[in-house]
């Protein structure tokens, strides 16, 4: 029993500090319609990945440099002409193919390309934990000294504007949170699950939720179930842990909707 708690105990802490930025990111990206962000900048972790491994970097650092350079590219790309998703796709499919480019000429990263694909919460340890959390912790407290402005310029950026909200400068925090969040959340889900764990809850939430702040607690407290139940049933499953905390994610959105639906009819 020791055996189980000192391995899933730190995966589940992690999981769950994970979460104080997920619910809200992932409420503010439904919001914004920027869904398809959170994909485009997990899958430029993969490259992120290559760098690092390329000039004998840590792997946080090579994916923080690769989120903040595509930061920088999505915002000079931004043009009223252009829809921000065809750009989201431009770059996302462009950072997954190059980084499987990369990983495919280096043959000491193939072996661990499923995790960075899919993620692993059981390789988090104890001494992970401290530096994660001070990320985090830093990352909240920025979220909840600009929550207000974020909410105003999800919401409606003219008005914001016109109330004095510097919606550009409220964009580049809100992007560098998320570049942040790709860099801790690479080794939980991986890059193709990032989405995700941003998404799902938020959507759910949206289901039942009355009022902005309603649906970032609701999205908070579902996100956290599915990290438990979901890490709890990989071990004792034998499955990926990043699977299993998405496929709970989604098995919470079809009860919740479902039931919605029964109700309305």
């Amino acid at each position: 029993m020791m055996d189980w708690l000192n391995l899933l105990l730190p995966a589940w802490l992690m999981g769950t500090l994970l979460v104080f930025l997920t619910a809200p990111l992932g409420c503010l990206m439904l919001w914004r319609r920027m869904s398809f962000f959170a994909d485009t900048m997990a899958h430029g972790t993969l490259l992120g990945v290559a760098f690092a491994a390329a000039y004998s970097l840590p792997m946080w650092l090579g994916v923080a440099l690769l989120a903040v350079v595509l930061v920088a590219i999505l915002s000079f790309l931004h043009d009223p002409r252009l829809p921000n998703d065809a750009l989201l796709a431009l770059c996302s499919a462009t950072l997954l193919c190059a980084g499987l480019l990369f990983i495919q000429q280096m043959p000491s990263l193939r072996p661990e390309l499923l995790s960075y694909l899919f993620g692993d919460l059981l390789t988090i340890e104890w001494a992970d934990l401290p530096v994660f959390a001070l990320i985090i912790l830093l990352a909240v407290v920025i979220l909840i000294r600009s929550w207000k402005s974020q909410v105003q310029v999800a919401i409606d950026p003219d008005i914001a504007v016109s109330e004095g909200v510097n919606a550009q400068w409220q964009r580049l925090i809100f992007m560098l949170l998320l570049a942040l969040f790709t860099v801790l959340a690479l080794r939980a889900v991986g890059s193709l699950l990032m989405g995700a764990l941003l998404v799902i809850p938020a959507l759910s939430a949206r289901l039942i939720a009355q009022s902005p702040k309603q649906m970032a607690i609701i999205a908070f407290v579902l996100a956290q179930g599915a990290v438990t139940i979901g890490l709890w049933s990989s071990a004792l499953l034998d499955i990926s842990t990043g699977l299993s905390i998405v496929l709970c994610m989604a098995l919470i959105f079809i009860v919740l909707f479902t039931a919605q639906k029964l109700k309305s009819s």
